[in-house]
């Protein structure tokens, strides 16, 4: 008897009950995946159109160039710019004390920290994408608004304590998708390392780091707990003094949901979905600048 005989192609390829049901488990999992997706699309779906249904009969010019209050003794008297503007102004803050620290992170993480030193770094900027917004709040205020007074200085600093976990992790992802070749090419020629990173490196990732910046505005800015704890000015005019708590969108809309008056309420739907639009807008917005660098370094 030979041992060492080859199997009869044709019963190899005949089918067993044990491939059928491998391939109805195949089916059952995709099926389960594809009603999972399907699930989390409308529900976004439906969270838009029960916005929209409420609020888009509320935004108006005047609604957008009108000051604060937005109501008054039951009427409409103002409208939602100055918390725009508030708003801006916050998330503009926090952006630029969280966007270098985030990318700094990143270059340190991928071209300096040996595995040791980087994997409880990146343990606890996992850790801290995690944390609960309001402790960030809770943080700062003990940190700030306790001895200085509420301020948009303190909205911006505990809201970048939200974005800094999210512009190094994605900064991080795309900085070491930079080929090696690059790096390699650049060593050959003898330039410095800090330029090979600010003149090779950076420019090359410079797509993904857009990318995480604009998704971490569009989380910070619709954040409500940190700025209740920091910058909680609520029907006040706007003034550009960082120094002073300052109106902002999330912080009018949990205050006008919270009214009795229903033109309140209604006002609190407007300015709801004005921000979910916002949000929206700059999530297609980045997906979108990614995939267009991605196609200009040819991935």
């Amino acid at each position: 008897m030979n041992v060492h005989a080859s199997p009869d192609p044709a019963h190899a390829l005949t089918p067993s009950g044990n491939l059928r049901r491998r391939m109805v488990t195949s089916r059952a999992v995709v099926a389960v995946t594809v009603l999972a997706a399907a699930l989390a699309v409308s529900v976004l779906f439906i969270i838009v159109y029960f916005v929209a249904q409420r609020g888009a009969s509320q935004i108006s010019v005047a609604f957008f160039i009108r000051q604060l209050p937005l109501v008054s003794y039951g009427k409409v008297t103002g409208g939602i710019g100055p918390a725009i503007a508030g708003s801006v102004e916050i998330v503009l803050l926090s952006t630029l004390i969280a966007l270098p620290a985030g990318v700094l992170t990143a270059i340190y993480l991928t071209e300096f920290a040996g595995a040791r030193v980087a994997a409880p770094i990146q343990t606890a900027l996992e850790l801290l994408a995690g944390l609960p917004t309001i402790i960030a709040g809770i943080f700062v205020a003990g940190l700030l608004v306790a001895h200085y007074g509420q301020s948009a200085y303190a909205a911006g600093l505990a809201l970048s304590i939200v974005q800094v976990p999210l512009i190094a992790r994605t900064s991080i992802e795309s900085i070491r998708r930079v080929p090696a070749s690059l790096r390699e090419a650049a060593d050959a020629l003898g330039i410095a390392r800090w330029r090979t990173i600010t003149g090779v490196v950076l420019p090359t990732a410079a797509g993904g780091i857009v990318t995480a910046t604009i998704l971490a505005i569009a989380r910070a800015a619709g954040e409500t707990a940190p700025v209740l704890f920091t910058s909680s000015a609520f029907g006040t005019p706007y003034q550009l003094n960082p120094n002073q708590q300052v109106p902002n969108l999330p912080v009018e809309i949990y205050n006008l949901a919270n009214s009795l008056n229903p033109t309140a309420v209604s006002d609190a739907w407007g300015a709801a979905f004005l921000l979910i639009c916002l949000i929206l807008l700059a999530n297609i917005g980045a997906r979108l600048w990614l995939r267009r660098s991605e196609r200009k370094r040819g991935l």
